[in-house]
């Protein structure tokens, strides 16, 4: 087996497959990727709609869970996180946006140059193949296919449109990948199936000789001569193994992962590693430090007409849906749930929005260790309506508390510990209070709205919240990058600042959350590190 690789790549997720393909392109770099999970290659990951079955499954998912959060009374908060080819975006809900320009203006203001909006756009562009409601395609020579599914959405996409236009919501028919309003969702799939980060750039580049992928093998601890990182010690078939790095070592292992493999390799707050039993090399204050996350909330309503509950909700339904879906790749089997929405400013004089809202036509309600599929909604007409905070406040924390990279890490939210986070839920459900007392919403009801919004104080809004609250899977910054080791972890570069050979390549480095979801800004980081590293062996 070969053991020395010019770049080693530590994680198969929406980063690691982008750098896999870019590093081995031209056929002059030897790489590496491992990937602590199995093949991609199973039905329930590329149905678009099994992601619900992904959800609890350990097979191809972390299932982290937070520590006692106390902004949330103590609740744990559940943490799915892919653990396949593909990582999270194999997993994932497809939804696809890039957030608004203002999210990578600040990442470039926070001492990041060449991370603005304007620069990072042309990067975006030329990785996306945009596929129309109509099938025509822009951009052929894209990679990652982003579909308008907005022709076989549910019919209830009409009263969803009204309510933005009685609400004086902006809303647009037509989706866009970035900015604010509602519309359809652009969905991550190609011809009705999932088109992760794997098959839009792993795959493709399987064949080339210099490109190496190793599954279930899980990285340890990376090694050092010096300050350089030289190799990464592994497990695989039950045995040690170690691979050196002639050039570099990436971690791109998620916004848990990547932080605990430095801090288990002795990169870390140096308190955190001691006590811990893990020898400190070089005391770096914030890895695993400023972790944000999307926190949302649903709001459940009863319908007077059919949604997919009466699809999904009966056998009949679901074997008609299975027949579609294996001839012809169509139906809601080949959708998101996630089917209308987008960001919206709670208050018109916001210079930028500040809410997510889903406006989904189905309903179902997860609860960690109820593991009800989405192929089981609820068993009457229903939907959904519901909100997260763009950019929250809180931030929370990712640290060990053993040596051994395969003890999960101690997951810390912090949710709900700031005030301006607080408010902002008052905001958004207010809000969601005027959306379902237009007369669209209102004529669609079968019953009561399940939580009463307009007849609850501030403080019963977020009680609610606090009880039923769950994150949107979108950890991030917990390796952000900055100009120095006293404020960040990693350079523009992505560099680990004070190392050599290293870097930090998937949304842990994001300096500040995206407005939106993050497997699009993921998927451009990687792109725009693999430019960097590539443009360092010219």
């Amino acid at each position: 087996m070969k053991t020395s690789f010019d770049y080693i790549i530590i994680g198969a997720g929406s980063a690691g497959c982008v750098l896999a393909d870019k590093l081995s392109a031209d056929g002059r770099h030897s790489v590496l990727l491992l990937e602590s999970g199995p093949s991609d290659d199973r039905f329930w990951i590329r149905a678009p709609i099994g992601y619900g079955m992904s959800f609890y499954d350990r097979n191809v998912n972390w299932r982290f869970s937070t520590m006692p959060e106390p902004g949330l009374d103590g609740r744990k908060i559940y943490w799915p996180r892919g653990r396949v080819l593909g990582g999270s975006s194999s997993i994932n809900a497809l939804v696809y946006h890039r957030g608004v320009a203002a999210d990578y203006d600040d990442w470039a203001a926070a001492g990041n140059p060449g991370w603005d909006y304007q620069s990072v756009k042309p990067v975006f562009d030329a990785f996306e193949q945009m596929v129309d409601a109509k099938d025509k395609v822009k951009n052929a020579d894209g990679k990652l296919t982003v579909s308008d599914p907005s022709s076989s959405l549910h019919p209830m996409k009409d009263d969803f449109f009204a309510m933005c236009e009685q609400s004086q919501t902006p809303f647009d028919r037509t989706p866009s990948q970035s900015g604010e309003g509602i519309s359809s969702y652009l969905i991550t799939t190609r011809n009705g199936k999932r088109c992760s980060s794997a098959v839009a750039f792993l795959h493709p580049a399987l064949k080339r000789k210099n490109l190496t992928v190793m599954t279930n093998i899980d990285a340890e601890r990376i090694l050092f001569q010096g300050k350089r990182a030289s190799a990464v010690l592994c497990r695989y078939k039950g045995a040690q193994i170690t691979f050196s790095a002639n050039r570099e070592i990436i971690l791109s292992a998620g916004a848990v992962k990547s932080p605990q493999l430095l801090q288990v390799s002795g990169i870390g707050p140096g308190k955190v590693l001691r006590a811990a039993g893990v020898t400190v090399k070089i005391d770096h204050p914030h890895v695993g430090m400023n972790m944000q996350d999307h926190l949302g909330i649903n709001y459940y309503f009863k319908a007077n007409k059919p949604t997919l509950n009466n699809v999904l909700g009966r056998w009949s339904g679901r074997i008609m849906a299975g027949i579609k879906y294996v001839l012809r790749r169509s139906g809601p089997l080949s959708l998101s749930v996630n089917q209308i929405g987008g960001l919206v400013k709670t208050d018109p004089s916001l210079a930028v929005a500040d809410a997510q809202i889903y406006a989904n036509p189905v309903s179902y309600q997860i609860k960690f260790h109820n593991e009800r599929p989405l192929l089981k909604p609820d068993a009457f007409p229903g939907f959904i309506l519901g909100f997260n905070s763009c950019r929250p406040a809180s931030t929370g924390t990712i640290t060990i508390t053993s040596e051994k990279a395969s003890t999960p890490p101690h997951i810390l939210g912090n949710y709900m510990t700031h005030q301006k986070d607080i408010d902002d839920v008052v905001k958004m459900a207010r809000f969601i209070a005027k959306l379902q007392n237009t007369p669209a919403i209102q004529q669609i009801l079968s019953a009561a709205p399940n939580t009463p919004l307009d007849a609850m104080s501030d403080d019963d809004i977020i009680t609610d919240f606090k009880e039923r609250c769950g994150t949107i899977f979108h950890p991030s910054c917990t390796c952000r990058m900055g100009t120095s080791i006293e404020n960040s972890v990693v350079n523009s570069d992505l560099k680990v600042h004070d190392v050599d050979g290293l870097r930090v390549v998937d949304a842990s480095v994001f300096p500040n959350i995206t407005s939106a979801n993050i497997n699009a800004p993921t998927i451009m980081v990687a792109h725009k590190a693999a430019e960097s590293i590539l443009a360092e062996t010219s």
